[in-house]
């Protein structure tokens, strides 16, 4: 599977498994079927509620504007749903693929309009070859939407692989305990990893009392979390939280 390194806004690097072809395709089929869905119970609604009948009565272009105004989420259904879902459709929720951007920052409705406009000339028949090739060939798995739209679609099968010392994994319901932390820099909180993981080794924990009173001098947070190990380790996971969520 293609990796890509994403650089944050505060510059940690995190890997990435790009979305293979075969769940992208898959995520867009399970798309399609939800489509069809709305599709056939809109169109049971218009005919077993007595609204064709109304509308048949209309004028030509009245008629075509009440259809089009029904129809409307199908046009619209990528992009509305990778707004509002943050780079997920429901498809993509079953696959577990998300849309992000490759500079860091999270992807944005500009960016979802970009991927979208695309759409009519790579993803939809008869032209879909054309987005498969582009994915095919692009060492990120980009469609020339993304290309376009500075996006990717990564898997979320597996764990982030954070290579950055500092950073610990957390869970994505994860709530944070000190905001204050985004104070510290990066190499603030490496050599604050780096000393806690030595004195938790050696039970040195005279270390950790100084470590625990300088973070509080400098940031000005208040210890919520207990003993001085669960302090310092709230504070990494906090920090990791902050830096992928900004």
């Amino acid at each position: 599977m293609s990796q890509l390194t994403i650089t944050t806004t505060q510059n940690v690097s995190i890997n990435f498994t790009a979305a293979s072809v075969g769940e992208r395709l898959l995520g867009q089929i399970l798309d399609l079927l939800v489509i069809i869905a709305y599709s056939v119970v809109a169109g049971y609604v218009i005919e077993y509620s007595g609204l064709e009948e109304y509308i048949s009565s209309m004028d030509y272009w009245s008629e075509m504007a009440v259809y089009i105004l029904i129809y409307l989420p199908v046009f619209f259904y990528t992009l509305i749903q990778e707004s509002i879902w943050e780079g997920r459709t429901i498809g993509k929720r079953i696959m577990k693929i998300k849309v992000i951007k490759i500079d860091g920052y999270q992807a944005g409705f500009g960016d979802y309009l970009i991927r979208w406009l695309f759409r009519l000339i790579e993803v939809l028949p008869p032209l879909t070859v054309v987005g498969l090739i582009a994915i095919i060939f692009n060492g990120k798995n980009q469609r020339i939407g993304d290309m376009g739209a500075g996006t990717a679609v990564i898997s979320l099968k597996n764990k982030i692989n954070i290579n950055h010392t500092i950073l610990q994994e957390v869970n994505e319901d994860y709530v944070p305990t000190y905001p204050l932390v985004i104070k510290l820099s990066d190499n603030d909180m490496r050599i604050i990893k780096e000393t806690f993981e030595i004195a938790v080794k050696n039970r040195d924990y005279s270390t950790l009392i100084k470590l625990r009173e300088k973070v509080i001098a400098v940031t000005g947070i208040k210890n919520q979390s207990g003993n001085d190990q669960d302090f310092i380790r709230t504070l990494l996971k906090d920090y990791n939280f902050y830096t992928q969520n900004m």
